[in-house]
């Protein structure tokens, strides 16, 4: 209740009582036959109500000032407590609007005056939508004044205001001390690194022979002057391969510094047509060495499986990235594909039924991939089965071509289904896809003990562990271009139908841009293998036709694009229905002069999805893993979910001015 309601309603009970003893005189009054008493009686109450009025507006204003009184000493009470908290706290209206603060965040604040302005102004990282939504209610190891916090939210409701008003109040813990302990202890502790030189063999074949050993001198001189600049123990136990010890505030230094030495090494010229990278795992944080070395490890296989020349730390569930600036190096031998090919057929003749799955939105590369391989194990007499568990717009024409074909009757399955299929001996293939957060259904993964990866995405770190074979080849253009070769090796003389081998030239040309990007001297060999099978470059073409509704929204998608240092942001109309176009307005997009990298925001159905293009001199891969996402240097994608277009939108170009300012 109000000051202003408390005080009505107090003043108009006394007056009732006035008013109640005045009627109970009038009517004795009018009980009385004598007028000379009833004009006195008369004038007495005239007397009385004359001073009753002056004497109510006297007590009126006494009783009033009491009022405030007892409001102001609440107010000043509940200004006090909070003004006296030992920790820093101040209030927000929903503006964001610094209303007040206590004295001991004005100490921290050294007299600067923070009234009046906006939450965003002292506290980049604070939201206020997120906050008054609920979604957000308190801020880990937030730099403020030199000093580190943790920041907690609580809404409060104003009722005197506005039923629907609220207050915002933050509070700050100071844990400065106890970061600063923690870090100590932390630094103290020895950390594990393991480099490895990713193409010294490629490196030493386009080096004149007489500057060979010249080259590899240099390596190993750049490498162990990198390990006395950390203090560390080093030992090489390969031609490549190099660990170390150091300590890890050592390693804290070297990732503020990006790990140069990736840098450093790519300058070593000693008559090398290649340039040399490194790939280096960081173990850290760990309970003993032993730990550390196999985070290390773990690590190290990340940097690569993502392509190499980067380096990856690693303690427990935390993973960080940094360098991935190149290009993959295609391999030219094939001797990795020959065996792959031989190991895989060996599963295949142990299983007695083979199921191949992709991931989620599935595209012409991942149905290709999945297309061959299901045509090379059925060649082999084995039960084979293709989990689909919705169609897309991306392969619906060649899934209506598949349904005319008696061959293909029934061969997809849901994924309800494959419970009832599956047995001790069945073996999960996963084509075109490694992370857990892509894969179609991790429900179905969890059924199987046996599993295959077949797959050219660069690692996440939420890649699926536990695999009996895992052929991750980032090199490689796409998945179809690796199940064009290991079919080659797996069966003596490969034959596959005239749709099949147009299914897998499809994926090829899809992820390549039509042989534009990401293309090597064996993707050609792929695409002419399969060429030669009958696969036919009209009826490719056929695949990617469109609709003039599709074209035309693609374009109205294109005029929201705004471009800010040479990258795109647009975003698709409301819930569109086709789940290719966001990647193709991408693609589009890099047509258009100045543009050097393009993301398109789409919010279908439960999610929100964000494709990612690039020209080659802007990671899009490294921009999206932020958001949970993964990819290519110059493809990526990533999927959100509980955020809308325009939050969306946010969050990437927060991403985007994180990775420039980590190149700067």
């Amino acid at each position: 209740m109000s000051k202003e309601n408390f005080k009505e309603m107090l003043f108009n009970f006394i007056k009732s009582k006035i008013v109640i003893t005045i009627l109970v005189i009038l009517l004795v009054v009018f009980f009385i036959k004598d007028m000379l008493i009833v004009s006195n009686i008369l004038l007495l109450i005239y007397v009385a109500a004359l001073l009753y009025i002056i004497f109510d507006n006297s007590k009126k204003d006494n009783f009033s000032n009491k009022i405030e009184n007892i409001i102001h000493k609440v107010d000043t009470v509940k200004s006090t407590a909070f003004s006296k908290v030992h920790f820093p706290t101040m209030f927000l209206l929903e503006n964001g609007e610094v209303i007040w603060y206590n004295e001991s965040l004005a100490l921290r604040l050294e007299n600067n005056d923070i009234v009046g302005k906006n939450i965003k102004e002292i506290i980049k990282e604070f939201n206020i939508k997120l906050a008054l939504e609920g979604k957000r209610s308190e801020y880990k190891n937030v730099v403020f004044k030199d000093r580190i916090y943790d920041i907690y939210i609580s809404i409060i409701q104003d009722y005197e205001i506005n039923e629907d008003n609220n207050l915002i109040v933050i509070s700050f813990d100071d844990i400065t001390d106890n970061v600063n302990l923690i870090n100590q202890i932390n630094n103290a502790k020895e950390s594990v690194m393991l480099i490895e030189v990713d193409n010294l063999d490629e490196v030493i074949k386009t080096t004149e022979e007489d500057l060979r050993p010249q080259l590899i001198a240099d390596i190993d001189r750049t490498i162990n002057n990198y390990a006395n600049s950390l203090k560390a123990l080093i030992r090489k136990y390969s031609s490549n391969k190099y660990v170390l010890t150091t300590k890890d505030v050592n390693i804290e230094t070297e990732m503020n510094k990006k790990f140069d030495i990736l840098d450093t090494i790519r300058e070593v010229s000693s008559g090398n047509k290649l340039t040399v990278t490194l790939s280096i795992g960081v173990g850290r944080g760990g309970e003993n060495p032993a730990q550390n070395h196999e985070f290390a490890t773990i690590a190290k296989d990340l940097a690569l499986g993502r392509g190499g020349d980067q380096c990856v730390v690693k303690s427990f569930e935390k993973v960080s990235f940094y360098g991935g600036k190149t290009k993959e190096v295609e391999k030219r031998t094939k001797v990795r594909a020959r065996v792959i090919g031989h190991a895989l057929l060996e599963l295949i003749n142990e299983s007695s039924n083979v199921i191949i799955m992709g991931h989620h939105n599935p595209d012409m590369d991942c149905l290709g991939a999945a297309i061959g391989m299901y045509s090379t194990i059925r060649s082999l007499n084995k039960e084979c089965y293709i989990v689909m568990d919705e169609p897309h717009d991306a392969v619906q024409y060649m899934l209506d071509r598949l349904d005319e074909d008696d061959n293909y009757k029934d061969t997809f399955i849901n994924i309800n289904a494959v419970k009832n299929i599956k047995n001790d001996k069945s073996l999960l293939i996963l084509v075109d896809v490694h992370n857990e957060s892509y894969v179609l259904s991790m429900e179905v993964v969890d059924y199987f003990s046996r599993i295959v990866i077949i797959d050219h995405h660069r690692k996440t770190k939420d890649f699926i562990q536990g695999t009996m074979l895992s052929y991750v080849e980032t090199y490689a253009s796409s998945t179809s271009e690796l199940i064009t070769e290991l079919i080659q090796y797996m069966v003596e003389k490969p034959k596959l139908r005239e749709v099949e081998a147009v299914a897998l030239l499809a994926g090829i040309c899809l992820d390549t841009k039509n042989f534009c990007f990401k293309t090597g001297v064996r993707t050609f060999e792929a695409a002419a293998f399969l060429r030669r099978l009958g696969a036919d470059t009209v009826d490719v073409k056929r695949i990617f036709s469109e609709a003039l509704d599709i074209y035309i929204t693609r374009a109205d998608i294109i005029k929201t694009a705004k471009v800010k240092s040479g990258i795109a942001v647009a975003k698709c109309p409301p819930e569109i229905s086709n789940s290719v176009l966001p990647a193709q307005a991408a693609d589009e997009l890099l047509n258009i002069t100045g543009i050097q990298a393009s993301f398109v925001i789409a919010k279908i159905e439960e999610g929100t999805y964000i494709s990612g293009r690039s020209l080659g001199e802007i990671n899009v891969q490294v921009i999206l893993e932020y958001l949970g996402g993964g990819g290519h240097l110059t493809m990526a994608a990533a999927r959100i979910k509980d955020y809308n277009q325009d939050e969306a939108e946010e969050l990437l170009n927060d991403a985007i001015e994180k990775y420039l300012r980590k190149g700067e």
